[in-house]
């Protein structure tokens, strides 16, 4: 690797060139002035000028005229793969990288969200890229919307999907889908005795389980309630939904869950789902990232995935 050592050497590069190491790339591949100015487009004077120029630059004559044509001298001999690299490298700087194909493509990236998401959200996504990007690894990480800010300002995340306040001015943010508060417990349970629209007073009547990707004894509904004068009666807390089905149903804890979250678990266990008599303005769950991977084609096209894995995921309360 080059190093620059001084405020010298980075002064001698800054006052060089640098198009006069593709016109000695070429002069070398060619041996011949005439040759090269019609590969850079440029009369032999200008060639020739500027191997002039090379050569007092150098101190070295580099190329010298024989019968067969020009002859490279040792110390161009030495120079030619050093520049040829460089001469690569520029083109690599300069070439727009490949349209992305996500059947071919080779990435990691990794995922910042609330544990509400992997059911719903995130385990038909992992079904899908399996099938259309086998070569895309997922990392699902549990952040809540601090930690998640986080970890996107450090770049150890890609994105992150949740229910954001406010965002840095240097993140993007969309609009993934609107959320909303259900109360979900088994279908036997007493509470679903009073019809298929219990009272909230009825509600808040029972224990209540609550999942907290910190391990709070508060969730975002505690602070609706606070809002409206209410507290609940909170049971246990989880850090995570893998036991809240069988919890529901072996015991008469309630919980109050977004409806994404609460649909998955109705359809799949003995559980029914009502929605909580309360005025609260829907649970807006944006995708967030940092600005840099704005135009970044794979990072766009994991994006519109989740995106469409939040939208098919979204068919309603189930009772």
């Amino acid at each position: 690797m080059f190093i620059i050592q001084d405020d010298a050497q980075l002064k001698n590069i800054h006052n060089f060139d640098l198009n006069l190491l593709m016109t000695l790339h070429v002069l070398l591949e060619e041996r011949s002035v005439t040759r090269t100015g019609e590969r850079l487009g440029r009369t032999q004077s200008a060639v020739s000028n500027a191997l002039k120029r090379l050569r007092d630059l150098i101190g070295d004559p580099l190329l010298v005229r024989t019968p067969e044509g020009l002859s490279p001298t040792p110390r161009a001999m030495d120079l030619a793969p050093r520049v040829a690299e460089i001469v690569r490298a520029a083109r690599d700087c300069v070439t727009p990288p490949a349209a992305f194909d996500p059947a071919t493509a080779e990435a990691r990236f990794a995922i910042g969200a609330p544990d509400r998401f992997s059911l719903p959200v995130f385990l038909p996504l992992l079904e899908h890229m399996g099938r259309v990007a086998p070569g895309i690894v997922l990392n699902l990480r549990t952040t809540d919307r601090d930690y998640a800010i986080r970890l996107i300002e450090g770049d150890e995340i890609a994105l992150a999907i949740g229910w954001f306040d406010a965002t840095p001015p240097h993140l993007t943010r969309m609009l993934a889908f609107d959320d909303r508060f259900v109360c979900l417990c088994r279908r036997d349970h007493p509470l679903m005795q009073a019809g298929a629209r219990p009272a909230l007073d009825d509600i808040l009547a029972w224990p209540h389980l609550v999942v907290s990707s910190t391990g709070d004894r508060r969730a975002a509904f505690d602070a609706v309630l606070a809002r409206h004068g209410q507290t609940r009666q909170i049971a246990a807390t989880m850090m995570s939904f893998t036991t809240v089905p069988e919890l529901l149903m072996q015991t008469d804890m309630i919980g109050v869950f977004t409806h994404r979250t609460s649909d998955y678990f109705a359809r799949r266990y003995p559980l029914a789902s009502a929605p909580v008599p309360l005025e609260v303005a829907p649970i807006a769950n944006h995708l967030i990232w940092h600005r840099r991977y704005d135009t970044d084609e794979a990072h766009a096209w994991l994006r519109g995935q989740i995106l469409q894995a939040c939208t098919a995921g979204d068919d309603g309360p189930v009772g």
